[in-house]
This record gives structure tokens, C-alpha cells and sequence, in this order.
């Protein structure tokens, strides 16, 4: 039987994306809701509780909630909030992050989809904390240069209003928050297997799609060695590029329109930049929950991905 696909919260930027990556697949069926009925909770509920696996593209609260309205043992999830990405019952969305993690999520039945900033920060780090490369309390600095697309609906509004010129501001990168610790640096130790807390500096800048991590290390003699190391844990990953090349500018959009990562290890000396570029609703977010899904239901990983 085709499987049946409910996106809750399909207004929102994810949910739009994921329901455009999904709308010319003959491989699932997408259950939709009316307009009007969008925040009538027995009609989500209904549906929610019909489908094979519900994609929640909701605020962590709403996520929650929806959650809580299954009454079935058979309705899977894929949750592209916040609210679930470290609890302990639940699956983490990154199925490049061990040999293993492909296998797990095939199984689970509650899978959280990593945020743009994390999954960038994990796939550059976790197999150097795992190997030894990085001690696990190595100070990581983090900076995130991001396209507004992944500020939602309103910062989206914001940047594309034709009357913005007063909005002198929003001409420049613009680093955010500045006062409180990020919510995806909890995911970020949780799947590096960093013991100490690292700085993560995310600017959102006048363009609008695209996500660049940028690492610095001070590691004397291990380019070469993280330059391998990277290069055989994603040898299978037809998704993630390992490169050393040196670009004269590495630009944050470079993957904007593609599902695709691109890792560098650059740098001069014993300095090492490490850098991942990929779309922020691509692999970071609508297009992993896709990968996510297609994981799920048996199907080719990267179906309906978009790979040059």
C-alpha cells in the first residue's frame, strides 16, 4: 500500500518545501487538511492519526501537542522543531553521523530532524571528537552565516518588503542571538561528544538561501590527518563532498539550490579552517526530512533529492 504523508504545519517554510519535494511522487500519498480546519485540533488529530508518518513543521509547543494526539502504535513521526532533538526516546535525523544511524532511523518510529547551524557543526566535528583528532573539551569556536530564509515566514517578510530602505540594518550580516545560548548548541555536544560548551556565533545575512559553518582549529601537523579522516567517513555519502581545494572565496550559498554538502579543510600553517556549505532548507532542513522519510518507508535515500 502507499504510504500515507501528513504535514502538520504545511504554511510554514519547511512544510512548504517539504510538500513541494513530495507533490510529483507517485511513491506516497499526501493527506491534506483545509484551510480553514488548519488549527481545528480534531481535525489535525484525525488526520495525524490516518497517516503512516507525519512530518510536524510546527513551533516546539504546537509539536508537542501534536504528538501527544496520537492514539495509534503505527503513525510514525519526523519532528523538524526543536522540541525533541535531545530527548532520549527519540531518533536524531542525521543518518551520516555513524555506520549505525542509517539502520536506527530505519526502525524508529519518532525522528527529530537536526537544525541547519547543528548539522553543519556535527558533520564537520563528530568523527574528529569520536577518533581523538579533538579532545572532547577542545574550546570550538562556531560561526554561521545564514541566508533569511531560516528566520521563518516574518524575518522572510522583512527582507523581501519592496518598502525597506528605512531598514538600513538589514543591508549587512547581522549577528543574533547575542545574549542566551543557542538553541541548537544542546544538539550540537549532544552529537559531537563535546564535553565543553562551544561558542557559536550565527549571523543572518541579505540573501536567501544557503548555510556556511566555519570552524577555526589550532592543530599543528593534523590538516592532512582530518583531511582523511573526513574523506573516508563520507566516502559513502553520495550527498557530502570532502574537498581540499582552496577557493578564492568560499561563498555561503554555494549549495543554495541543491540538497548537497561540501566539506573544506582549509587553512595555512597549522591553522585549520574547517567549513560545510549547504542549503539551510535544504540538507538543513526540508531536504533532510525528505532523506529522513525516505529512510523510514524503504525507499532510495536520496529520492527526490536534488544532487548535481
Amino acid at each position: 500500500m502507499t504510504p500515507k504523508i501528513f504535514i502538520d504545519g504545511k504554511h510554514g517554510t519547511t512544510g512548504l518545501q517539504i510538500q513541494s519535494r513530495l507533490a510529483d511522487r507517485n511513491d506516497v500519498e499526501l493527506l491534506y487538511i483545509d484551510e480553514s480546519d488548519r488549527k481545528d485540533i480534531s481535525k489535525r488529530k484525525e488526520l495525524i492519526n490516518d497517516a503512516d508518518l507525519v512530518f510536524l513543521c510546527l513551533p516546539d509547543e504546537a509539536a508537542i501537542e501534536s504528538v501527544s494526539l496520537i492514539e495509534n502504535n503505527t503513525t510514525r513521526v519526523i519532528d523538524a522543531s526543536t522540541a525533541h532533538r535531545v530527548s532520549a526516546d527519540w531518533v536524531y535525523g542525521l543518518p551520516e553521523l555513524s555506520q549505525n544511524q542509517h539502520n536506527i532511523i530505519q526502525k524508529a518510529k519518532r525522528v527529530s530532524n537536526p537544525g541547519c547551524h547543528s548539522t553543519g557543526a556535527i558533520l564537520l566535528l563528530a568523527p574528529l571528537v569520536k577518533s581523538g583528532l579533538i579532545s572532547a573539551d577542545y574550546p570550538i569556536s562556531i560561526t554561521s552565516v545564514t541566508g533569511y530564509t531560516g528566520g521563518g515566514r516574518k524575518m522572510i517578510e522583512q527582507y523581501e518588503n519592496s518598502n525597506r530602505e528605512e531598514q538600513w540594518e538589514l543591508n549587512a550580516p547581522r549577528l543574533y542571538s547575542t545574549a542566551a545560548m543557542h538553541k541548537h548548541i544542546p544538539e550540537i555536544m549532544r552529537y559531537t561528544g563535546l564535553c565543553t560548551t562551544p561558542l557559536l556565533m550565527p549571523l543572518v545575512a541579505d540573501y536567501p538561501q544557503g548555510v556556511q559553518i566555519i570552524v577555526p582549529l589550532h592543530l599543528p601537523y593534523k590538516r592532512e590527518a582530518i583531511l582523511e579522516l573526513l574523506t573516508e567517513h563520507y566516502k559513502s555519502c553520495i550527498n557530502i563532498d570532502v574537498l581540499s581545494s582552496t577557493p578564492e572565496f568560499a561563498a555561503s550559498n554555494v549549495n543554495a539550490d541543491q540538497d548537497k554538502v561540501t566539506l573544506r579543510v582549509l587553512g595555512f600553517d597549522d591553522k585549520i579552517i574547517l567549513t560545510a556549505q549547504f542549503n539551510n532548507l535544504g540538507k538543513g532542513a526540508a531536504g533532510a526530512a525528505v532523506q529522513n522519510m525516505n529512510i523510514m518507508l524503504g525507499f532510495n535515500e536520496y529520492e527526490g533529492l536534488i544532487l548535481r
